[in-house]
């Protein structure tokens, strides 16, 4: 009785408990192996918009000044569709292991704040947001570790034949140059840039959708004990709608801070001296203006409203299906 009590305290009381399904209520087994199937589907949809943003933001020849249509065309009638798949195998089956550590570390984290909140003076959709961002920002410092040096490898392979870029034969051969090159730091490139100021905005991400989706509940009448409970339709929609806000709005604040981050990591021929976040802004400053930070703003746009919509559909179905 004592543990149905502690359990129904942790649990919100929207009367639909699989909209913010717990750690403690998931097989975690099941969770990280059906995560692993519909994530990578998942990135194979969206791998194309990487490719053509990271392109329009490291070409010298020309690419960087045509639209993202424009892009993803000239790829295809150049190398073909495995010209806009170049890297999904390497970020697909590199990325398991790291999507483990994530996922473990959101729902963790996300979990100790809400027992650590529960009880205080804050309005719910407020606690349910600052539970969501500093969970957000924790996985993300986390992953950091190991996705850093994932991104720098794909990220390389994407731009292969481009100005500036070093010529690879695959993953194992881009890690072998940047090791001969810069050492083990040069896989981590851009790491400092990525964990300073992605952390942030994936506690923004992470905590205006769980705000946004409290609040939309709200308005459409699900209140606290209320007997109503939505159909899975219903549920679909609003957590749709609530990732797709969270990414449109992420992708604004952190687009010319990735396009900094992007040079950074794939691009050798900044002059002497080893790559820095200085070099990098002056050269895309003296290019093309404030203007250039916004280099693959279109499809990093979409790539991040897409995703903000499908990850989190494909996440709230994955926890939904490993339920115990």
């Amino acid at each position: 009785m004592a543990m149905e009590a502690a359990e129904a305290s942790t649990t919100p009381q929207l009367a639909l408990a699989d909209t913010d399904i717990n750690w403690d209520r998931l097989d975690k087994t099941k969770f990280h192996v059906i995560g692993a199937i519909l994530f990578t589907a998942q990135s194979a949809l969206l791998h194309p918009t990487a490719v053509v943003k990271t392109r329009m933001q490291v070409a010298g020849s020309g690419l960087s000044q045509m639209r993202g249509m424009s892009v993803f065309t000239h790829i295809l009638r150049n190398d073909g569709v495995p010209g806009i798949f170049r890297g999904f195998g390497t970020s697909a089956i590199g990325s398991m292991p790291g999507r483990v550590l994530a996922l473990t570390s959101l729902e963790m984290s996300k979990d100790i704040m809400l027992k650590y909140t529960q009880g205080s003076d804050m309005p719910e959709a407020s606690r349910i947001g600052l539970a969501n961002g500093v969970a957000g920002m924790f996985s993300n410092l986390v992953s950091c570790v190991y996705f850093v040096p994932l991104d720098v490898i794909c990220q390389r392979l994407m731009v292969q034949g481009l100005p500036g870029t070093a010529p690879c034969r695959g993953p194992f051969d881009v890690i072998r140059k940047v090791l001969k090159a810069e050492g083990f730091r040069g896989l981590y490139r851009g790491f400092g840039l990525t964990a300073i100021t992605q952390s942030p905005a994936s506690a923004l991400w992470w905590g205006s959708y769980g705000a946004a989706q409290h609040i939309i509940w709200r308005s459409l009448g699900y209140k606290d004990d209320a007997e109503n409970k939505p159909s899975h339709f219903q549920m679909v929609t609003v957590q749709a709608t609530a990732g797709m806000v969270a990414g449109a709005c992420s992708s604004v604040i952190t687009t010319p801070i990735d396009t900094v981050k992007t040079r950074l990591q794939v691009m050798d021929n900044y002059g002497s001296g080893r790559p820095s976040v200085l070099k990098t802004t002056k050269t895309l400053l003296k290019e093309d203006g404030w203007w250039g930070f916004y280099r693959g703003f279109g499809p990093r746009f979409l790539n991040m409203s897409l995703y903000g919509t499908t990850m989190i559909v494909t996440y709230e179905l994955i926890k939904r299906l490993s339920v115990q």
